[in-house]
Order: C-alpha cells, then structure tokens, then sequence
C-alpha cells in the first residue's frame, strides 16, 4: 500500500518562500502562504490584482521587462527585485520564474534577501565612509558624501549634521539640506533642542506620531517647522560625542523605524571616526600655516599667499598693497607688564587689524610685534593709504589688559604693486624700508618712500 502523500496546495504553504501563479495579462491567479509571510498580504487580497501593483516604483520598469522576457520563454533563475510590503515597508525578493506555454502562465518561487541586502548595504557604506574619509577634500567635501551614503541606506531627504565647536562650546550646523529650513544659527550645548538632547545624553532618539509617550519627555521648542518623525543618533568618539546626525520626515510617505534607527546607530560611529580625522588634519594643517599665538597666518603662509597673489594680479593686470606694520614701545610694555600681557597686547593688535581689513585681504604675523597685511585687488593707491591709517588710528586707541590702560602706537609702511615692483622681494624690501622711515621719524606714521614719503 502506498503511503499517502500531503495534497501539492499544501507543501507549498509549507513552504517559506513565495510560490505564485500568475497569468499573461499579469494578475495573480495564486500565491502561497509564504507570500503573506514575505508581503504581508493573504492571498484573498491579491488575486486577480496586476501583479506589477505591488513592485517598488523604481523597479517597474525592468520588472515588466523580465517578465516579457520570461513569457517568451527565457527562463529567470536569479531575478531580483523590491516589493513593498503591506505595512509599507520595502523587501527584497530574489525569483526563480518560468512560462508555461501550456497553461499561459507565468510560475515563480520568490525568496526574501531583505537581511543579505541590508548586510550587504552596511558593509558597502562603511567601506564609502571609510574611503571618504581618506578622500582629498575637507569636512565640506565629506557631508555631502555621507549624505549621500545614508540616502542609500535609508530615506534621507531632510538631513543635517550638528557638531559641537570644541573652542566655543556651540553646537554649529555646517551641513544642513531641508525642503523647508535654512541652517540654524549656532546655539549653546545648553539649549533645549532635540538634537542638543541627543548630543548630551549619548542615545538616540527616534520621535513619530506613535510614540507620545516619548514625544510628550520631550518637548524641546521646534527650530523651523515641525517634523512628521524624527530620527537622530550622537556621533561618537573615543573623546566622547562629537554632535549627531539626523533625519526627519514632514510626508506620511516617509516614516522612520526601530530598524532605521539601528542603521544609522551602525553608521554613526565610523562617520564620527571620518569627521573627527578630517578635523584633526585641518588643525594640523592650520597649525603649520598660522601662528600660535594670535592665530593669524604665519610668514611662511603669508610669503605662499603673496606669490600667488603676485602672479594672479600680474597676470590680470591688477593692483595690490603690501602695510608692514611694527608696533612702536612694544619691548618697553612687555619688560615692564610681563610676557603674559605682552602676549595679550599682540592678541588684541592682531584683532583689530583684522577688523580693519575685508575678508579677502590677508593679515599675517611675521614674528615678534611685526604684522604684515596683503590687500588684493585695490582701485587706487588711496585705497591702501586709507586702510593703512584707518590701522593706525585704531591701533592708539588704549589697551584695557588686566586692568591695565595699554597705550602703543604703530609705524606702517606701504608698498604698491605695480608701482613699487612686480616681484615679491622688491615689494616686500620697500615695504620693510619704508615702516623704518617712518620709525625714524618717530613711529604712529605711515610711510611711503616713493610715494610722497612719511604721512603724519
């Protein structure tokens, strides 16, 4: 007698992956309870439905054609593609398909390969994190790369990274990409905001609709306009945390999970490693360009940028300045006060230089009480000479340094280019002669050799 065998309908329920039938105007005639299992759907709620329904959008297209390709008989053992689920939620499936011409239907057996592709894209982003980070390029080269890292693994429309000024103790937002919002303004580590909270406590926070409770523990004020969900873990050092990364969604198209937030937890740790490296190197790299003391570009800097200024203005045919400055009584104050607020006064001169100056125009500490200020592309001489006293002027105004009235003054000489050499030694050598003339006539004067000599 021969033993009774389980009817095929049910092997295939048995079976953990999808098993469909579906026919040639492409709706489904069959699935399996594995089909459930994988989308979520029970099969009373997808027969006669297109199968092609149920594709993710950005799959449509090479799905319709694999299937033309199947009805014309060549058989599809490793097709893959993604369906969204019931629930929402995105999966990958790997097919086995073939034709039947006899019945005129399409046969497939599905497998879910959601875990292998989420493995699959973790390891592919850290490798990217990874290689950006050693990348050519700053911190505002690699945003942009590690948005656009996250975007694969998640979605990631609305992203800003927050990171904590370690010399200020703000939390600043140097990359901030929002369909609504312009970046923040920098604000205090002790401000009540959701993503301080997260840089404070360490943890993530993943803040939706469903969650209340937890959205109710935190009712920071809203920065720009409300998120629908909101997704923000730290950025974690062997130094503690840096700042966090976040997302956040204003559609109910896009909502962020338990799942999500384990991604970019994943993440976060070799994203932090590749900012904090880019940052150290762009320390390093101001450290060897800038002085210590005041953080003003250095002379070797200073000498780098004067020769491509050179070369620029000689090439366009515009016009530059060199003031070479020296403070005048800085070696009596300094033996009389001390170090300390010698090192002080040098600080505060530097400062106010700079604010005398535009962005575009360098100023550099040559060494001792000597500045140096680079003015590119200016309309007249006049121009120099103008920034050049309003320097002196603002450079007698006292001093308050530990309570201390501080008064100095400056001798300042002036250099033009063309005028004065097109080179930089002869510029720099008129410069340098003519802040002596000027010394020699007793110091808070402008001097200009051959341009109208010392101006008192």
């Amino acid at each position: 007698m021969q033993p009774d065998h389980p009817p095929l309908a049910v092997v295939m329920d048995l079976l953990l992956d999808a098993v469909c039938v579906v026919d040639e105007k492409g709706c489904y005639m069959f699935v399996s309870a594995g089909f459930e299992r994988i989308l979520g759907y029970r099969s009373d709620e997808v027969l006669g439905r297109p199968m092609i329904e149920l594709v993710h959008p950005d799959d449509y297209e090479r799905t319709l054609q694999a299937a033309n390709e199947i009805m014309a008989g060549q058989p599809k053992l490793h097709f893959q593609n993604r369906y969204v689920r019931k629930d929402g939620r995105v999966v990958h499936i790997q097919w086995s398909a073939r034709w039947s011409e006899t019945d005129r239907v399409r046969i497939a057996v599905g497998h879910d390969i959601t875990e292998l592709k989420h493995a699959e894209a973790m390891q592919a982003a850290l490798l990217a994190i990874s290689e950006a980070a050693h990348a050519d390029g700053d911190l505002h080269a690699l945003f942009p790369r590690i948005h656009q890292i996250i975007g694969q693994l998640l979605p990631a429309n609305n992203f800003f990274v927050a990171l904590i000024d370690p010399q200020r103790g703000m939390v600043e937002f140097p990359y901030f990409v929002d369909e609504h919002d312009a970046a923040p303004a920098p604000l205090p580590l002790e401000t009540e905001t959701l993503s301080n909270a997260v840089i404070r406590s360490g943890q993530a926070l993943l803040l939706t609709p469903d969650t209340l409770a937890e959205l109710h523990a935190h009712q920071e004020p809203v920065i720009g306009h409300a998120a629908l969900d909101w997704l923000g873990v730290p950025l974690c050092t062997a130094n503690g945390v840096i700042g966090a990364l976040v997302v956040q969604s204003y559609h109910s198209d896009t909502r962020y999970t338990a799942q999500d937030k384990q991604l970019l937890q994943f993440v976060s740790t070799q994203i932090a490693s590749a900012i904090e490296r880019k940052r150290n190197l762009a320390w390093l790299e101001h450290l060897v360009g800038h002085d210590a003391l005041t953080g003003l570009p250095n002379r070797s800097r200073f000498h780098e940028r004067l020769e491509q200024a050179l070369e620029s203005a000689n090439r366009e045919h515009l016009r530059l300045a060199l003031l070479y400055l020296d403070l005048d009584g800085f070696k009596r104050i300094n033996d009389r006060h001390g170090h300390d607020l010698g090192d002080q006064l040098l600080r505060e001169a530097g400062a106010r230089i700079r604010q005398c100056v535009r962005q575009s125009d360098m100023v550099a500490r040559l060494g001792g009480d000597e500045f140096v200020v680079l003015l590119y592309g200016i309309a007249h001489p006049g121009h120099a000479t103008a920034v050049a006293d309003a320097i002196r002027k603002e450079l007698q105004r006292p001093f308050m340094l530990e309570g201390h009235a501080v008064h100095i003054s400056a001798s300042i000489g002036v250099a033009l280019h063309p005028e004065d050499g097109e080179e930089k030694k002869p510029l720099l050598r008129h410069a340098d002669n003519a802040m002596y003339a000027a010394k020699r006539k007793g110091g808070n004067r402008l001097g200009a050799l051959e341009t109208g000599g010392p101006v008192p």
